[in-house]
């Protein structure tokens, strides 16, 4: 029993020591010794200019044309409205200047209509959207035209406002 109290009495002024030791002062740093920050890869070369839609980097900038892909249609129509036209024109000439890039046109309808009135429709809207790019400098090869009709709604509420969202042609890129 002796020994234990012996023992527990080392013990405890061991720790009574070892938490009374103080750290080391570090020393400051000075100039020679003082570590550098790491380096990191940092961009420096100029944002795009949005109006450039020759520039790739631009289907990423959200105040160029090239970042916006859908085209919105009136009720049964497929007459390109006058506020999308620029948005067409923006992809035509990109098209235009890279003869690589391959681009899919995905026409869609709203449910109201039959299933074979609404496929052709969305072909005439994507048709009409073609059109209008082979006229500004896209390469016919460079274009395919898709239906989907109502079959790939973005919206199913049943409303106009539902339906508008999806009387639309999607402009997909297969290849840039």
């Amino acid at each position: 029993m002796k020994n234990a109290w012996k023992l527990a009495l080392a013990v405890l002024i061991a720790l009574t020591l070892a938490a009374c030791q103080t750290a080391p002062k570090a020393k400051p740093a000075t100039p020679e010794t003082a570590p550098e920050p790491p380096k990191t890869d940092v961009d420096t070369s100029a944002a795009p200019n949005p109006h450039d839609y020759a520039d790739a980097r631009n289907f990423d900038n959200p105040e160029s044309l090239l970042s916006k892909r859908v085209i919105y249609f009136d009720f049964d129509k497929s007459t390109v409205r006058p506020e999308y036209r620029g948005i067409v024109s923006a992809h035509a000439a990109y098209a235009k200047a890279h003869g690589s890039a391959r681009v899919t046109l995905e026409g869609h309808a709203d449910e109201r209509g039959t299933r074979e009135y609404n496929l052709g429709l969305g072909e005439r809207r994507g048709n009409a959207v073609d059109a209008l790019m082979a006229a500004q400098g896209a390469s016919s090869n460079q274009l395919t035209v898709v239906s989907y009709g109502e079959e790939r709604p973005v919206c199913r509420v049943s409303d106009e406002e539902c339906w508008s969202l999806n009387r639309r042609v999607e402009i997909v890129y297969t290849a840039k």
